[in-house]
């Protein structure tokens, strides 16, 4: 069986199909270096063949990449000295070795195909540390904060969390994705051949580790509750961020569609992949302890085309200086608010949005919550606030206390709904 048959298959423990063993022989079996390949053809297809547009539409998608590959070489020491087992601190020892390798490969193709750089690891990297976006920076940096975190406590439930952050989230949500759509059109077009073997040696890696990253997960945290729920913590915890990792300069969706493909096709990809990869763990996305990571309801595909409406409404990702305020984006941030709200367990409730800037709420929970526009006559809950805070509070960029400390939001409620304000105030989060 195949390494992408058990990410693939269904059934609770997919995982039990590989081996801590064969994974470690597949290593031996296909390794490859980053200094042999020759970049002189891509280097003239890069100057020759490729529009201004399309070099620097590449070097932004690549950039992050590179980034990318350094980060996680750097941090993945901690997780070999956590890992129980010494196969899987065996394995971990080859994935630091493949990712310092994909790290070499994209430093010498920023250099000798795009110029960037003076040949050292660290110039490359200053180069092209002004093409990461916000969402980017946000994910990588939550990795350095694992690693540390790790270092001091590497008990299964913390080892859990940074597996799903590397393993899930960066290896499977957003890496692996990006390498199929970019060796897609290199192989439709048939340019830049080295970098083209190169991304499909690294396809293959990441492959490796992402079947490990199930199976350690599968074995150290799908049986324990502690484990699943600090998987599920760390999901909705990362999730606004990678939502916005690929939020192409200016929202110019050319960088991607240049080369044939939406961010809704690498969004909707991503999103599969991680709930095919939790499913084969044992840990289905759905059954994680908690709120909803993702609304229950919606399917890959609307999802992935929620994630950037919802980012350039404000709402996820970063705080926008001037954020919308239509009525159709107004209506579009309610609804994700309703759709963050667990059904089973909310209580009969009634908010009102006595928003200062745009037309009022209601947010009703009495069995699955409803949102409409208009007032309400006698609201448990009567929250006052600018639609910017209310962005700030909805989104969790602000504590919803510490608004309500500073006069940013101010909630008046009946004395019987005060212990129910909670889920007025933060029910997405």
């Amino acid at each position: 069986m195949s390494l992408n048959d058990v990410q693939t298959a269904s059934g609770s423990r997919a995982a039990d199909l590989i081996s801590y063993e064969d994974l470690y022989a597949r290593w031996e079996q296909g390794n490859w270096s980053a200094m042999e390949l020759d970049f002189s053809e891509d280097a003239r297809q890069w100057r020759e063949e490729l529009t201004d547009f399309e070099r620097k539409a590449a070097l932004w998608n690549y950039a992050l990449f590179f980034w990318g590959e350094d980060a996680v070489a750097d941090n993945l020491s901690p997780y070999i000295d956590a890992a129980p087992l010494e196969e899987q601190k065996y394995f971990l020892t080859t994935q630091q070795v493949d990712e310092a390798r994909h790290a070499v490969f994209f430093k010498r193709f920023m250099h000798e195909v795009c110029g960037l750089g003076n040949g050292s690891s660290a110039s490359g990297l200053r180069a092209i540390e002004p093409e990461l976006t916000w969402g980017f920076r946000k994910v990588f940096g939550r990795l350095d904060t694992m690693a540390d975190e790790l270092r001091r406590d590497r008990s299964p439930a913390k080892l859990s969390a940074a597996v799903t952050l590397y393993h899930m989230v960066i290896e499977a949500t957003l890496a692996q994705p990006g390498q199929h759509f970019i060796t897609a059109y290199l192989e439709e077009r048939d340019i830049l051949p080295a970098f083209r073997e190169g991304m499909n040696q690294i396809a293959r890696d990441e492959q490796r580790h992402i079947a490990f990253g199930v199976k350690l997960l599968a074995d150290v945290a799908s049986g324990d509750p502690r484990c699943r729920r600090a998987v599920a913590d760390l999901l909705r915890e990362v999730t606004p961020w990678g939502v916005a990792v690929l939020q192409p300069p200016g929202w110019d969706r050319r960088y991607t569609e240049v080369f044939g493909f939406t961010l809704e096709d690498i969004g909707e990809e991503g999103i599969t992949s991680l709930q095919t990869k939790l499913r084969s763990a044992g840990m289905p996305l759905d059954e994680l302890p908690g709120p909803p990571v993702v609304p229950p309801d919606e399917t890959p595909r609307e999802l992935a085309q929620r994630g950037p409406l919802l980012v350039q409404a404000g709402l996820l990702g970063e705080r926008q200086l001037a954020p919308p305020k239509d009525a159709a984006t107004v209506e579009l941030v309610m609804d994700a608010v309703r759709r963050g709200i667990p059904i089973a367990g909310s209580p009969p409730l009634t908010v009102q949005f006595a928003f200062t800037d745009v037309e009022p709420w209601v947010l009703r929970l009495n069995g699955a919550p409803s949102v409409e526009r208009g007032r309400e006559a006698k609201p448990d809950v009567t929250l006052r606030v600018s639609w910017d805070d209310w962005l700030d509070v909805a989104g969790g960029r602000v504590n919803p206390g510490h608004a309500i400390m500073r006069g940013r939001m101010r909630p008046s409620a009946r004395l019987s709904a005060l212990k129910l304000l909670p889920v007025a105030l933060g029910g997405r989060r």
